[in-house]
């Protein structure tokens, strides 16, 4: 999974993304959850604004292309500011041998779209993704006699809420998708609070840059011993090296009844002396670490 890299910093200046094959041959192809008009494809464009961009059927066949190599590189959503982590990338992620590679934050605004015009009082089913209709619950309970239905994009709710043309069954997407697929807009800007959502872009390789730049972080799963205080003793060892623990995510183990492992990312590279050491510190408290991805942070003020 070791391969050199190639900064290129993306038009939308929004991210880092690993450049084409030494050859030139041809763009790179970046898949992501389709169809088209969803937040994720936007995140794909920024990050790779000039890659060939493929709409895949959902998350799994973005990991999957990816890690068959016909696709060079994927972008998934992996945290909501409103909903926190998305479990489903965070657990496809753990289950394949892929790696992060760069990370965007974009802005999200959720409308309300349907067939035609409607009064809303009048609609009955709304379509989204699960984590798009979390991000608006106080919208939704306003309306009395609707029935939230997740599909597998924002943008697959606006495809089939065209392909119903039932003017009660609409869809909350993004606004880019209303003109796309030929909806009406009946309500913009839905959302309970602003909301911002992570996406990364996952690769068959390993990233690595100059260890001198700022801004890098490393994501690491591991699997605590079955002992009193064993998270604790796990992350003590990063507060010690004075290593920032950036995000801890709790993932059930599937084969294991409650049993868990953790998804962190911390400041910093793993081949940082001090960085590497915290990591062997932590590693020695642990049943388990495995290194999923080493990134440059999208800066906040991008």
């Amino acid at each position: 999974m070791n391969a050199q890299h190639v900064e290129r910093k993306s038009a939308a200046g929004r991210g880092t993304a690993p450049s084409p094959s030494p050859s030139g041959a041809a763009r790179e192809s970046v898949v992501y959850p389709g169809p088209v008009g969803s937040h994720t494809a936007a995140a794909a464009a920024a990050l790779f604004p000039s890659a060939q961009l493929v709409p895949l059927p959902g998350f799994r066949p973005v990991v999957d292309a990816v890690a068959d190599a016909e696709a060079d590189l994927g972008v998934l959503p992996i945290e909501s500011s409103l909903v926190g982590a998305v479990a489903e990338t965070h657990d496809l992620l753990y289950e394949g041998q892929l790696s992060i590679v760069a990370e965007t934050v974009l802005p999200i605004v959720h409308c309300l779209a349907g067939p035609e015009s409607i009064d809303l009082s009048l609609v009955r089913v709304v379509r989204s993704h699960p984590m798009a209709l979390d991000q608006c619950r106080g919208f939704l309970a306003a309306l009395p006699h609707a029935s939230a239905l997740p599909v597998s994009t924002t943008a697959e709710a606006a495809r089939l809420a065209r392909e119903d043309g039932d003017p009660t069954h609409v869809a909350i997407a993004s606004p880019s998708a209303v003109p796309l697929y030929g909806l009406t807009m009946l309500a913009d800007d839905i959302g309970d609070h602003t909301a911002y959502t992570r996406f990364v872009s996952v690769a068959r390789y390993t990233h690595a840059f100059d260890l001198d730049r700022s801004g890098a972080r490393t994501a690491f799963s591991f699997v605590t011993k079955h002992q009193a205080g064993a998270l604790h003793k796990a992350i003590t060892p990063l507060a010690e090296h004075g290593v920032n623990l950036e995000r801890l995510v709790s993932r059930p183990l599937p084969r294991t009844a409650w049993k868990y492992r953790f998804d962190a990312v911390v400041d910093g590279h793993p081949l940082d002396p001090v960085v590497r050491s915290a990591l062997r510190a932590v590693k020695a408290e642990t049943r388990e670490l495995r290194v999923l991805g080493v990134y440059e942070a999208h800066e906040e003020g991008e």
